[in-house]
């Protein structure tokens, strides 16, 4: 991964310093709210119901064994024992006392992490595949754009104050999983007729309350000019953006007004102008790949028979094997998925110690690093085959273990208005409410893929709009309801979900959710996943049902 240099280490120390005053100074009466408020934004720091929320960059969603044990540190000293990774594969802390913060932060600096550009109207966090580096159908390792794109991102003067905040994410694998079609910006990496590796560019995609599917706007761009073309669109939209209404402020609502075909034009005569002074040359491409270097996996790894006779002779491994851990692109290697969806803990929360538990274990199992993933969840990217059961053992002995990837339990949720000032209507209480009714591991197993989104308010941070299942929170005269939509998905063919009808009350939300599955267990052909199924059949079916009982 890569590693901070004196300048870099410098920087974020400083804006530490800069921050701390900024925060005495508020704290003084010397700065009021407003100008206060910008500042906090810029350095990660919301004000949330409850108490101040502090987002914390994870680069790429890559984070080292030293990392993720400050992480713990953190947790336990500063906030209530523990922390929650969001869809954007950062961390939150959601206690945090507002004189605090800098504290924090000067911590976070000796670990080479910040919480610098995670909120507020900039460049966010750039964000890629979980299994980056491992997968079996990958072009490119995509982690070496993702910090040229990181190191260009950050404190870049001109784009310091855009219309709304603008987020970029980066896919090198034949299958999206980092969900590019639905960001401000798209990267793919793609090989043309000629054999040449390069990129293949999205635009104005998002989602929030208008989500909206990126337009190509390039397709074959050569990686010397990854870095031109970016700030060319960039620029288009800084001059063209809404600063007008925050709800049509996004690039997307720009890209739609004007056109793809008018957008493009004026972005390729932006790039005419820069293009040749923002060259990447292959030595600085050369320079960063030399960060992500393969690790020392053993070249005999595969030769271990352990592992067949475990899967053979214990049941619940084998169902684990199953459904959190994927094939590796190394004979003999697999990734792990570390669940954090057991069914009596909020999605994405994580404790003190278990992050000092998931740093030990990558330690001693996955070289050291561990990554996080936009559903919430926690990846260890290089295991040995026979390495699994103990690990596997370890991570149960903490409830990490839970064998629900990729099943309806393994919920993406918002916190929703047990602490967002944002929010309508409560998340966590729905999940953990859906979680004891769907209590039968075998029955979920037998559902296969389906991915439930739910969200507490329009802004979308729980993606409720790309959800196989999406569920949104509303407020109906201070009362909470909830509206569903079916058919959303943000991987390779995606799609926005279809409104089954009108919100569903607070009480029945779940028993809805349930009848869905009923009506998908009934509806199905052997073997077909549950999107296919809605594709079909189309929500007729579903709908009726729903609305027949609630």
């Amino acid at each position: 991964m890569y590693q901070y240099n004196s300048d870099d280490q410098k920087l974020i120390e400083e804006r530490v310093t800069q921050f701390r005053g900024q925060t005495e100074r508020f704290l003084n009466g010397e700065l009021h709210e407003d100008q206060f408020r910008a500042l906090r934004l810029m350095n990660g720091l919301y004000v949330q119901t409850h108490a101040p929320m502090l987002r914390v960059a994870i680069p790429y969603g890559l984070l080292s064994a030293q990392q993720m044990h400050k992480l713990g540190d953190i947790a336990k000293k500063y906030d209530k024992n523990y922390a929650h990774f969001s869809t954007r594969q950062n961390i939150q802390y959601n206690w945090p006392q507002l004189e605090k913060v800098p504290d924090i932060l000067a911590e976070l600096a000796t670990v080479q992490m910040h919480a610098i550009q995670t909120s507020g109207n900039c460049l966010r966090n750039t964000t890629t595949d979980h299994l980056a580096g491992v997968c079996q159908d990958e072009l490119e390792d995509p982690r070496p754009y993702c910090e040229i794109i990181r190191q260009w991102t950050t404190f870049h003067p001109e784009f310091a104050y855009l219309p709304r905040k603008f987020k970029i994410a980066v896919s090198g694998a034949a299958h999206d999983r980092a969900a590019t079609q639905f960001h401000d910006i798209g990267i793919h990496l793609v090989k043309n007729d000629a054999g040449e590796i390069g990129f293949r560019i999205l635009v104005g995609g998002g989602l929030g309350r208008t989500p909206v599917i990126g337009s190509e706007i390039r397709p074959f761009l050569e990686k010397k000019h990854l870095l031109s073309y970016l700030e060319a669109i960039l620029r288009i939209y800084n001059l063209y953006g809404r600063r007008d209404n925050k709800y049509k402020a996004r690039i997307k609502i720009l890209v739609n007004e004007t056109g793809i075909d008018r957008f493009r034009q004026q972005v390729e005569a932006e790039w005419l102008v820069i293009k040749n002074s923002m060259e990447l040359s292959a030595e600085q491409i050369a320079e960063m790949k030399g960060y992500f270097p393969l690790p020392a996996y053993e070249p005999d790894a595969a030769v271990d028979t352990t592992f067949s006779a475990q899967l053979t002779s214990d049941a619940a491994f084998a169902t684990w094997v199953k459904f959190n851990t994927q094939a590796h692109k190394v004979a003999g290697y697999r990734a792990v998925f570390v669940s954090l969806k057991a069914p009596d803990s909020p999605p994405g929360d994580i404790t003190a110690e278990n992050l000092h538990a998931v740093a030990d274990l990558a330690t001693a199992y996955s070289f050291g690093e561990i990554r996080s993933t936009h559903r919430q969840n926690l990846v260890l990217a290089d295991v040995k085959q026979a390495d699994l059961y103990p690990l596997w053992q370890k991570l149960a002995a903490v409830q990490l273990a839970t064998p629900n990837i990729g099943t309806v339990t393994d919920i993406i949720c918002c916190p929703g208005l047990d602490f967002c000032a944002l929010a309508n209507a409560g998340s966590i209480g729905v999940v953990k409410a859906l979680n004891e009714v769907l209590d039968d591991m075998d029955y979920i197993h037998d559902l296969g893929d389906i991915k439930v989104n739910i969200s507490g308010c329009m802004n979308g941070c729980a993606h409720q709009s790309v959800g196989h299942i999406g569920v949104l929170g509303v407020d109906k005269k201070g009362v909470e309801w909830y509206q569903i939509t079916l058919g959303g998905s943000s991987e390779n063919e995606a799609a926005i979900g279809e409104r089954l009808g009108p919100a569903v009350a607070q009480d029945k939300i779940v028993s809805a959710i349930t009848t869905l599955l009923e009506v998908y267990v009934a509806q199905r052909l052997e073997g077909e996943s549950f999107l296919n199924t809605v594709k079909r059949v189309g929500i007729s079916p579903f709908k009726e049902q729903v609305y027949a009982t609630h």
